[in-house]
């Protein structure tokens, strides 16, 4: 299948898929960065509750990558690919820094209700949000590389 690119990365696919592609330094400023874009690129094609699910589900998901696959290492890079097929934005994230732990992704439980915020411990929730807002979550360490893939069902399309 043949893509064109457009100024900002972005692309349509022959068969009519719009698509999104962007390497980017593991940087908070960079993640920032693609992050806009991402969004923008669906925007118009998707309604704002959609838009807010994207980018919060990439938002989680980049960080995680910049503070830990690379957290400390400087020179990594994130490869970003997303495509608005039917009723789904599918989304598929790779990076050569360090394999998730067990090398599997994190339950992310939401703490117990009732329990006092300051004894909370901190971190380990994005994994919720991101299991919530995501359908067909994969993980997988292939050779160097991580790549995570999931699919962002859309209400209105």
């Amino acid at each position: 299948m043949t893509v064109k690119p457009d100024q900002n990365g972005a692309g349509r696919a022959a068969r009519g898929e719009d698509r999104f592609a962007r390497r980017f330094p593991a940087e908070p400023y960079a993640v920032r960065e693609a992050l806009r874009a991402a969004v923008a690129r669906f925007a118009r094609r998707i309604s704002p509750e959609d838009a807010g699910a994207l980018e919060l589900t990439l938002a989680e998901v980049l960080n995680n990558v910049v503070e830990h696959a690379y957290g400390g290492c400087a020179g990594g890079q994130v490869d970003l690919a997303l495509s608005h097929a039917g009723s789904a934005l599918c989304c598929r994230i790779e990076d050569r820094g360090r394999p998730m732990p067990h090398l599997a992704i994190p339950e992310g439980a939401l703490p117990p209700t009732g329990v006092a915020v300051a004894t909370l411990a901190e971190g380990g929730w994005g994994w919720s949000l991101v299991r919530g807002l995501t359908e067909n979550l994969t993980y997988e360490r292939d050779g160097d590389r991580n790549r995570l893939t999931f699919r962002i069902p859309l209400d209105a399309v």
